[in-house]
C-alpha cells in the first residue's frame, strides 16, 4: 500500500518509519526541507509540495496529516482539496477538536478519518494506540497502514462516526491529566512526609505487581532516577491544557461531573502563576510530559 504523509515532526517521522518497516511505500512532505531529506534517506519518496505529493500518489490516495491542530490542518486540506475525490482517504492524526473533525469530514470530497493518536515518541518502537472516527469503508481500506503504525491489529479501532476518534482521544487526555495529578500528589506526600524515602525505589516497587502500576508510573521512576528524588531544578510549570479544557467544556455541555479532571486542569493553570519553587506534584507532572511526549521540561 502507498501512503502520503504531510508533517514530519516527531510523530510524523515515526509514522513514516513504521509504515516503511512494514513494507509499504511512503511519499512524504514537510515545509522543513531537512526533514524531507531525512525521510528520503530512510526510503520514502520526497515531495516538494502538497500538490506534488498528491501527484505522486495517483488515484485512490491515502494521506495522513500529522500537522498541528487548527489552521494548519485546514491549510493542508485546502491545498489537497483540488486533487481529492471520493475514492481518496484523508487521516487527521493530530489533536484536532472533534467538532472540527466532523466539519472537515462534511466539507471534503474524500473520506475523512479523525485519528486520535496516543503513545508519544515511545511509539517509535512499540507502536501507537489509534482511536479512529469516520466511514467504516475508509477505516477498513486503511487497516494495513493502521496495523503498521499502531501496536498491531489490537492497537487501533474504529470508534464510530466522524468526530468520534478525536472525541475519545480528548477524554483520554483528560484522564491522563487526572492520573498525572494523582501520582504527583501521592509522591508529594511521600517526599514531604515523615520518612526519608527513595522515591525511585518506591515507584519501582509499585511497578512490580502493585494495583497502581502503569506506564506513567514507570515514567515517574525514570524521572526520579534521572532528576533525583527531589526532582532537581524541574520547575512548577505544567504546559499544555487544550484537550483537558475541551474535556471539561464537554462535561459542562453534557452535565457530567468530572471533579478530578477539572482539578487537574486547574492545577496546570495554577502552576503557571507561581514564581517560587512551587508544588512537588506539579513539578513531577512537568517531567512526566517529557517522559511520554518529549515535551520541553521547564526548569527553575
Amino acid at each position: 500500500m502507498q501512503l502520503g504523509v504531510i508533517g514530519l515532526g516527531q510523530m510524523g517521522r515515526i509514522i513514516v518509519d513504521r509504515t516503511l518497516t512494514a513494507g509499504h511505500d511512503v511519499v512524504a512532505f514537510d515545509v522543513d526541507e531537512d526533514a524531507v531529506t531525512a525521510v528520503a534517506e530512510a526510503g520514502a519518496t520526497p515531495a516538494d509540495s502538497i500538490d506534488s505529493l498528491a501527484t505522486h500518489l495517483g488515484e485512490g490516495r491515502r494521506v495522513w496529516l500529522m500537522v498541528p491542530a487548527g489552521d494548519a490542518v485546514d491549510a493542508a486540506l485546502d491545498e489537497l482539496e483540488p486533487r481529492l475525490t471520493g475514492d481518496d482517504v484523508v487521516i487527521d492524526g493530530g489533536n484536532s477538536h472533534f467538532e472540527d473533525a466532523a466539519r472537515r469530514a462534511e466539507s471534503t470530497d474524500a473520506a475523512y478519518l479523525d485519528c486520535g493518536t496516543s503513545g508519544g515518541p515511545a511509539g517509535a518502537e512499540v507502536g501507537f494506540s489509534l482511536m479512529i472516527g469516520g466511514p467504516e469503508h475508509a477505516y477498513e481500506a486503511c487497516e494495513p497502514i493502521f496495523d503498521a503504525v499502531a501496536t498491531g491489529p489490537e492497537g487501533h479501532e474504529r470508534m464510530g462516526e466522524s468526530g468520534a476518534g478525536h472525541y475519545v482521544k480528548m477524554v483520554h487526555n483528560g484522564v491522563e491529566y487526572a492520573l498525572m495529578q494523582t501520582y504527583g500528589e501521592g509522591f508529594e506526600l511521600l517526599h514531604e512526609g515523615r520518612y526519608d524515602l527513595d522515591l525511585e525505589a518506591v515507584a519501582h516497587t509499585w511497578n512490580n505487581g502493585a494495583v497502581v502500576r502503569s506506564w506513567l508510573l514507570e515514567l515517574c521512576e525514570e524521572a526520579f532516577r534521572e532528576e533525583g528524588v527531589d526532582l532537581g531544578d524541574v520547575a512548577d510549570h505544567v504546559a499544555g491544557g487544550s484537550t483537558g479544557t475541551w474535556t471539561v467544556q464537554e462535561s459542562l455541555e453534557q452535565e457530567v461531573p468530572l471533579p478530578l479532571i477539572y482539578q487537574a486542569l486547574v492545577e496546570r493553570f495554577g502552576s503557571r502563576a507561581t514564581g517560587d519553587e512551587g508544588r512537588f506534584s506539579r513539578r513531577l507532572a512537568n517531567r512526566l510530559r517529557y517522559g511520554f511526549g518529549r515535551h520541553d521540561v521547564h526548569r527553575q
